[in-house]
């Protein structure tokens, strides 16, 4: 039988937009073997809703794991999405301000319904570890609430006893041992159990060695989890990159390359001018900021932080299968480079499940080895291009007497230079393959029936400041660019740009 309670701040208690019949939730000391159970209630109403809430629980002595469970109902909206979200996660006495890493022990979003944590082990999204006496903050993230709003209840369990065991984290080898320079493919935007996908890290890594992938990016939605767990899988000849897909409420990004175990807030908005703080942190780890799909449709999801991605190494201008979004996203991205900014870009397929490919695509990267802070630095360098698949194959370079140059590379050719551009591409039946200038296409071929297809032209350095190339399918329905109004045909692959002068910002 329960006999702890809640202290509360008269019969209710709450911030704006949110209503909860209790304040804190203080457990007695219990002998071990026993349960005890109390519930929060309350309402988020839709009205000026925060983006976090935390619910207090006073955790004594003696309790060896903690059980969350909790309900609400969500709204089907028929648009692809849902309203009345409300994502769950934990962060114990060592605090749970923004940034408070120390205190972070777990988030599974809207995936789960319930989660434990112990000393020795944690539902997956969930940080094994001491129950450590003091304020833990079950916390809330009410999203897309909408009047007359949504009712939650929160249970929080504490079993008490000694846990004899603990955790011992695997994280994955930084490096394939024995690899040296060449051209490396990944996909770099993934999910498993650990967050709201439903592969687990070994199915996962099945379908990359399939996808004909060499590296693998882990970035479970703001969980540091599988960072922890990914050794006891990967095979010695695959690379595996902990990170975090950082989902923010005005946009997501990746941090890459993280050092396993580290994790990065993502409780923050434009306008609190944050951003810089984590993607600073990251690279201060040695990591790398990506944007993920910025004009991705959907609430949360299309990136609302500087449109020239200021703070970041790259951008994921392909996300999945090839979208209206990601003909978007390329086209604001030229634009970019027209005016003279640059950020490299990747692709990756963001796959949760078998339903969504690994590898579609997937990012070819040029490394001194397969090892995380090699492809790291291909992948800031811009010295990459993008596949549907590793049946496709691309090389683009410029080359200008026995100077050459190939993606992510700067030719310092003079404005009175007149550069020789070659494109050869394999595997990609049915396509045009085109070698592109700030204005419009320079030179271009259809593929033949091997899929193959050579474009060669000479390029004034004074008329191009770069060149890069894409191959799109000719069958097909063309999917239409908003912004420009002309036909995008379905991307095969594309390249980051070849600078024939200086690269910007030299």
């Amino acid at each position: 039988m329960c006999t702890c309670h809640l202290t509360r701040r008269g019969l209710l208690a709450g911030t704006t937009g949110v209503v909860t019949t209790a304040a804190v939730a203080r457990f007695e000391p219990a002998a071990a073997g026993q349960s005890r159970t109390e519930t929060f209630t309350g309402t988020f109403t839709g009205v000026d809703t925060p983006d976090w809430h935390y619910l207090p629980v006073e955790v004594p002595r003696g309790v060896r794991e903690i059980e969350v469970s909790y309900a609400y109902e969500k709204t089907d909206t028929g648009l692809g999405f849902s309203a009345n979200v409300i994502d769950i996660g934990i962060f114990d006495p060592s605090g749970h301000d923004l940034g408070d890493a120390s205190g972070f022990r777990g988030w599974s979003g809207g995936a789960r319904d319930r989660f434990r944590i112990s000393r020795r082990r944690a539902t997956p999204g969930y940080l094994p570890g001491p129950i450590t006496p003091g304020t833990w903050h079950v916390a809330l993230g009410p999203f897309a609430v909408v009047p007359p709003g949504v009712d939650y209840e929160v249970s929080v369990t504490l079993h008490f006893g000694r846990d004899r065991g603990r955790f011992v984290p695997k994280p994955a080898p930084r490096r394939v041992r024995g690899t040296g320079p060449g051209w490396y493919r990944g996909d770099c935007h993934l999910h498993t159990v650990h967050s709201d996908g439903r592969h687990t890290q070994r199915s996962l890594l099945a379908l990359a060695r399939e996808a004909g992938l060499d590296f693998l990016g882990s970035t479970e939605h703001n969980t540091s989890s599988a960072q922890l767990t990914w050794g006891r899988h990967v095979p010695d000849d695959f690379l595996v990159i902990p990170g975090e897909e950082v989902t923010t409420r005005a946009g997501h990004w990746l941090a890459l390359g993280l050092p396993a175990g580290t994790w990065i807030d993502w409780r923050y908005r434009p306008e609190d001018d944050a951003l810089t703080t984590f993607t600073e942190r990251v690279r201060g780890v040695g990591g790398m900021a990506v944007t993920a799909h910025p004009f991705a449709p959907g609430p949360g999801s299309t990136w609302g932080f500087d449109p020239t991605y200021a703070a970041m190494d790259a951008v994921e201008i392909w996300n999945g299968p090839w979208t209206l979004d990601d003909q978007v996203a390329v086209a604001a991205w030229h634009a970019l480079l027209v005016a003279g900014g640059y950020v490299p870009v990747m692709g990756n397929s963001d796959s949760h499940h078998e339903g969504q490919a690994v590898g579609l695509p997937q990012t070819v990267v040029r490394a001194s080895s397969l090892s995380t802070p090699a492809v790291l630095r291909g992948l800031r360098g811009g010295h990459s291009w993008i596949a549907e698949s590793s049946a496709v194959d691309l090389t683009l370079e410029a080359r200008l007497g026995d100077r050459t140059a190939g993606c992510g590379d700067a030719l310092d050719a003079a404005p009175t230079d007149l550069v020789d551009v070659r494109l050869t591409v394999t595997g990609a039946p049915g396509c045009l393959a085109q070698v592109l200038g700030p204005v419009a296409p320079l030179a271009g071929a259809t593929t033949d029936s091997d899929g193959a297809a050579e474009v060669s032209v000479q390029v004034p350095a004074a008329l191009a400041p770069f060149v890069r190339a894409e191959v799109r399918r000719l069958d097909g329905a063309p999917v239409l660019n908003p912004l420009e109004g002309v036909p995008g045909l379905a991307m095969v692959a594309m390249t980051n740009p070849v600078f024939l002068g200086s690269a910007p910002g030299s």
